[in-house]
């Protein structure tokens, strides 16, 4: 059971908890796409091919391993890469990871989400805590956090503890005092179950829980959440 009275700051996962992650990045897919056709055709027609974009990743991820949980790091590489793969100009990289980059912070919230943002916000610190590399404020919600703590910043991602006790640190509080809230059972909910937090799963699809340990709450939306916290 959730013990409300314990919580003095909130850790809360972006991707699939405040928006859609996927119609966000086929957005950021298709706009790189698109640059790449009048910038580098004969890269576009590469990476065209899902295959191809397969392979890139895992000739990235066998020279760099560290870059598993920096994906700006990872899909900037795989388009330098792709670039001298097709005999393109490698310095074009940058630009076509601004491009993708630019389009993946557009992301079209879910309708809870910035009403349950205020609400939180007005009474708790509020970390963001991502694997992914979401900017919260050229997202534009950067006034309800504290601050943010990504994977790709920390050099470690969910469910390992360090993530989130590094979070509760930033939040200013021990870890037995935060309430973690996402989407994933596995990287959100076990994983801040592991590091000593509060869990409440935020289940929008309806899935089944398949775990033996289990969230303290678990919620079909944030308004659900901000009900549960008033």
């Amino acid at each position: 059971m959730l013990d409300i009275s314990k919580i003095r700051a909130i850790t809360l996962d972006l991707d699939d908890t405040l928006w859609p992650i996927w119609p966000t990045i086929e957005r950021a897919e298709q706009a790189l796409s698109g640059w790449l056709q009048l910038q580098a055709p004969q890269t576009a027609q590469l990476f065209a091919d899902p295959q191809v974009r397969l392979a890139l990743r895992q000739q990235v991820l066998q020279s760099r391993p560290d870059w598993g949980h920096n994906l700006s790091a990872l899909r900037r590489e795989c388009i330098r890469l792709a670039l001298h793969q097709a005999g393109e100009d490698t310095l074009l990289a940058e630009q076509a990871f601004e491009v993708f980059f630019a389009e993946r912070q557009r992301v079209e919230l879910y309708a809870d989400a910035r009403p349950a943002l205020a609400f939180l916000a007005q009474r708790f610190p509020v970390v963001a805590l991502s694997n992914g590399n979401a900017d919260v404020t050229r997202v534009g919600l950067g006034e309800f956090f504290k601050t943010g703590l990504s994977a790709q910043q920390f050099g470690i991602g969910k469910p390992d503890a360090r993530i989130f006790h590094a979070a509760a640190q930033a939040a200013g509080v021990a870890s037995h005092e935060v309430l973690h809230v996402g989407d994933d059972a596995a990287l959100d909910v076990l994983g801040g179950l592991g590091a000593g937090m509060q869990t409440v799963w935020v289940n929008r699809s309806a899935h089944v829980w398949r775990h033996d340990e289990e969230p303290h709450h678990t919620v079909s939306d944030l308004a659900q959440l901000c009900a549960l916290l008033a």
